[in-house]
């Protein structure tokens, strides 16, 4: 599956509701066995949630972000299929999230792309560069760019070759505490990125990032 949305990829609600979709329609083809995550896009994975998105609108658009954001992790973290992030570009925070929620990570050996949690930067932990990010476990392995793809292909070969119930039943042991986590506070967890990103600080912050954005543009 190759992400495209230009320029960057930005987690939009329509966005997050299709590769929800698309997941979910994987899911059900039973002749699909595993999928690899990637990017149509030179130089970015997923530049995480569209910060278009989290200024300026209603709590009620607020609550539905959240709610696509639960889904989307929840398709890929519970999927029955193998899932593999082959990471070819920059993945910050929310593009961090989906490559965390795959089975796992190959990413490309580039010192300038990085992979992390930003945040703060918006005022709501700076992100890691590849090799950072293969020392602490973040990704699982680094290769050339050009390799990304058909590494994640070969990687793919080794897991179908566990039965695939073996290995569904025993993902289906590891995720389930944290799956069942999020599913018991769903509803409390939307609340509370409302309550967070419509304060007037947060809405401040965000909306001095998108003008300094804009001046790095002009």
């Amino acid at each position: 599956m190759r992400l495209q949305s230009p320029p960057v990829n930005s987690l939009s609600l329509d966005f997050l509701t299709e590769i929800s979709i698309s997941l979910e329609k994987l899911e059900m083809d039973k002749s699909c066995r595993g999928v690899v995550l990637t990017s149509a896009l030179p130089k970015i994975f997923c530049a995480g949630l569209d910060i278009m998105e989290m200024y300026g609108k209603s709590p009620e658009r607020y609550g539905e972000l959240w709610k696509a954001v639960q889904e989307m992790w929840l398709k890929i973290c519970g999927s029955n299929m193998v899932t593999i992030a082959a990471i070819n570009g920059n993945s910050p925070a929310g593009g961090c999230m989906m490559a965390l929620a795959c089975d796992y990570r190959i990413m490309a050996e580039n010192p300038h792309y990085s992979i992390g949690l930003n945040e703060v930067k918006l005022g709501i932990v700076a992100p890691f560069c590849a090799p950072e990010a293969l020392r602490i476990g973040l990704v699982d392995q680094l290769v050339p760019e050009e390799q990304v793809l058909s590494t994640a292909t070969e990687t793919m070969a080794k897991w179908f070759a566990v039965p695939d119930h073996a290995r569904q039943i025993t993902k289906s042991m590891m995720r389930k505490p944290t799956i069942d986590k999020l599913l018991s506070n769903q509803e409390s967890d939307i609340k509370n990125f409302v309550n967070f990103i419509t304060k007037e600080s947060i809405q401040q912050s965000l909306r001095m990032y998108m003008e300094n954005l804009k001046k790095r543009k002009a």
